[in-house]
């Protein structure tokens, strides 16, 4: 099984810096499945390929299966196409290969791995259930020039006519890590039938590996059933999660926060916010605490500077977000013992999510407001009947003291993408309904300077179960 990726990029042997590979030797790891190698079949200033290149074990694939597919497919089978045509296996000696690779890494030559360089890969055997039209309507959408051609059952009797296996090649102008991640998508798609088991878990995979396209792909959908095999209830909520990225959503939303905390910083709202989340979890003796939309992790750096605090879990809609919030914290130094208190998620507060469930606190702090209202009610079954933390923390903004926002159009809201701001009697009587139909005490509190009519600017709601 062959993965041919090369380039012309001057000098092409860049491509060693690119992968994290030495083009004068090869490189050899250990597979539960086999072996893998990379070696560089050439190496010139004009054009470099490296070759991975995994040899399988059917007999132990088949013997070491630990949950059978059940349904008497290819791999419950000593003889199959398996060592030969890419598929998840392939997959699977890539995240071993080129992890570092895969996420944009390169410390001797960080502006290389942001740069956009001619790219082709090659797949020499790939199966491609749905023939040629599926295989080019997967690449091409993401800018791909495809080149396929089907292959013979066997070239020494051509009678017996074509199969489902394809010799394809894709080229583009594209960062390493871009490459990379749509084949660790694309493959397992085409091939349709992945070699392990399929939990909650891929979703996670397919979001994190898809962000920045997937949303966008007109086959989003096909892609999305095939990579989770298939299973409904999982093709429901990874398309579910899906965040439209196609206008760059995240460079917007910089945009407004940063107009937002120009509007508060006078007063240092943000800091006092924080500051009165952190005091209550801290009085709350949790010890398991979930951020949910955590953004770009400020008050997840709080939180591990607290050894109170045993499991933090931050959690966010935008991958982008969560990426940001791993360079804040600087996830990669963290000492052992700080990095398994540490757990960074991508979810939805749309949608019961089981990775919820067990936390002695949660804050939500500033994120209700940027909800349509007739999603509020799905919001508050997910945090107070599904996941039930103990301790349920929420900030949100004061209407009333956007009077005193020198700056703030009246009638306007802080930030532009909010779908509503409460008054102090709004909110309250809306976190009264929380307790009468989830059990919940609460207690309300204002954070940041007090006015005699309009209150404080952001108010704050601790609830009690």
């Amino acid at each position: 099984m062959v993965l041919l990726i090369s380039t012309t990029h001057r000098p092409a042997t860049d491509l060693g810096y690119l992968l994290h590979k030495n083009p004068g030797r090869a490189h050899r790891f250990e597979l539960g499945v086999g072996v893998t190698a990379v070696v560089f079949p050439e190496a010139t200033n004009d054009r470099c390929t490296a070759a991975l290149v995994l040899e399988v074990d059917p007999v132990g694939l088949v013997r070491n299966r630990q949950k059978p597919s059940g349904d008497g497919g290819l791999f419950d089978q000593y003889v199959n196409d398996r060592p030969y045509a890419a598929s998840s296996l392939l997959c699977t000696a890539m995240a071993k290969a080129f992890g570092t690779a895969m996420t944009g890494r390169c410390k001797e030559r960080p502006e290389l791995a942001e740069a956009e360089i001619p790219l082709e890969a090659r797949l020499p055997v790939v199966a491609a259930r749905g023939g040629e039209t599926f295989l080019k309507g997967l690449f091409e959408p993401l800018g791909y020039e495809v080149e396929c051609s089907r292959l013979p059952l066997d070239a020494s009797y051509p009678e017996w006519g074509e199969g489902r296996h394809f010799d394809v090649t894709i080229k583009g102008v594209k960062r390493i890590k871009d490459l990379l991640q749509h084949l660790a998508v694309l493959i397992p798609v085409l091939d349709d039938q992945k070699h392990y088991w399929v939990d909650e878990q891929e979703i996670d995979k397919l979001l994190r590996k898809g962000a920045g396209w997937l949303s966008a792909h007109p086959k989003k959908e096909e892609i999305a059933r095939r990579y989770l095999r298939r299973q409904l209830h999982l093709t429901r909520e990874a398309l579910a999660r899906l965040v439209d990225e196609t206008d760059d959503p995240d460079q917007e939303e910089e945009e407004r926060a940063s107009e937002e905390q120009k509007l508060e910083r006078p007063i240092s709202l943000h800091d006092q916010r924080l500051s009165a989340v952190l005091s209550t979890l801290k009085e709350s003796k949790a010890k398991k605490v979930l951020d949910m939309g955590c953004g770009e992790g400020r008050l997840l750096q709080l939180l591990l500077k607290e050894r109170q605090f045993e499991k933090i879990v931050g959690m966010d809609v935008s991958y982008s977000a969560l990426e940001k919030a791993h360079r804040r914290l600087k996830v990669e130094r963290l000492s052992p013992n700080q990095a398994k208190r540490l757990e960074l998620i991508q979810g939805s507060l749309m949608y019961r999510d089981k990775r919820l469930d067990g936390y002695d606190a949660a804050a939500i702090v500033e994120v209700i407001e940027h909800l349509d209202p007739p999603r509020l009610a799905a919001f508050e079954r997910i945090v107070f009947e599904f996941a039930r933390p103990r301790t349920v923390v929420i900030t949100t903004p004061n209407r009333e003291y956007n009077a005193l926002f020198e700056n703030l159009p009246e009638d306007g809201m802080r930030h532009r993408d909010h779908r509503f701001e409460w008054t102090r009697g709004e909110f309250r009587a809306w976190t009264e309904g929380v307790v009468e139909r989830h059990a919940y005490g609460v207690k309300l509190l204002e954070i940041g300077p007090q006015n005699a009519k309009h209150g404080a600017p952001t108010q704050m709601a601790v609830f009690e179960r």
